[in-house]
């Protein structure tokens, strides 16, 4: 089976046609969509009317299902969250900041899926923003102050009993969300790692998790001014690709290499979205994780 790949013409993204993802992929085939992701990094596959066993066993292609801690999963689908937004809801929106999925984790996932299944005429489109591209345009000053510099992260800023979903978050939001003191763990990254299956230097992670530098965690405050610049740098628009969503369309993405935010823009609508991790996957890599470039 050969696929057809349309590049977005943006930072990063592209469609990708020719394939039914409700069949079973071949070796060939996983591993062409597999070459697409890595020079892509955000996947679109429109026009698959996909079951959630559909998703499931796409997703397996590229790895084990991931730890999703704070996620309550859908019935009978235990790797399966559903990203929902109820047309009368008023909280927050979720996820509507800069990140990549999980980087709290001592091995966060290789990627995200997820599965459009009720999709707003207007608004609600994702963004995404490249930061292997966003690394290689960096001016030297900024990369001179950010190298060898080793990252916090953690989950306590969302998933905390005090954070933006803990106690104080609205009781009419459709997602479900949990939290837990879990959330005020820490686990630290470099800020700038070698892709492990690629070999391409990029950026890791943001404010979104990241909560300072390592060995200057308390009180940093030029810690915290050096994150605020590279955060103004990482997520500038020439680096971003913004995603517009179809009812039966799949994107999938890199955590490893780009980030993502959710916009607005659909009160009065429902979204629903359903959502599969792609794991840690040993198999394909290369080269360790959190290898520092040099």
């Amino acid at each position: 089976m050969s696929i057809d790949i349309m590049p977005s013409g943006e930072a990063c993204g592209a469609t990708v046609t020719g394939v039914d993802l409700t069949r079973g992929l071949d070796e060939a085939t996983v591993a062409e969509i597999r070459a697409a992701w890595m020079a892509h990094k955000v996947l679109a596959f429109p026009d698959q009317a996909m079951s959630d066993g559909d998703l499931e066993q796409f997703t397996l292609n590229f790895g084990p299902f991931g730890n999703d801690p704070y996620f309550e999963a859908i019935d009978g689908h235990p790797h399966i969250a559903a990203i929902h937004r109820a047309a009368a809801e008023t909280t927050g929106l979720f996820a509507d900041n800069w990140h990549a999925d999980w980087t709290f984790q001592e091995f966060p996932p290789d990627g995200t899926c997820l599965y459009g299944k009720v999709i707003p005429p207007v608004g609600g489109d994702t963004l995404y923003v490249n930061q292997q591209a966003a690394l290689e345009a960096m001016p030297a000053e900024l990369r001179a102050r950010i190298d060898g510099k080793i990252a916090v992260h953690s989950a306590r800023g969302a998933y905390a009993p005090d954070g933006a979903y803990g106690e104080s978050d609205g009781q009419d939001r459709a997602m479900k969300i949990t939290y837990s003191d879990t959330a005020y763990d820490t686990q630290t990254h470099p800020l700038i790692r070698v892709h492990p299956e690629t070999g391409r230097e990029t950026l890791y992670s943001t404010l979104g998790y990241i909560i300072g530098i390592e060995n200057d965690i308390e009180n940093d405050d030029a810690g915290i001014a050096l994150l605020r610049d590279l955060w103004q740098w990482q997520t500038r628009e020439e680096f971003q690709y913004r995603h517009k969503w179809q009812t039966n369309m799949l994107v999938m993405w890199d955590n490893r290499c780009v980030l993502h935010k959710a916009t607005g823009g659909y009160a009065g609508h429902e979204r629903l979205l359903h959502r599969t991790t792609i794991g840690y996957n040993a198999a394909v890599r290369s080269q360790p994780d959190d290898l520092v470039a040099s």
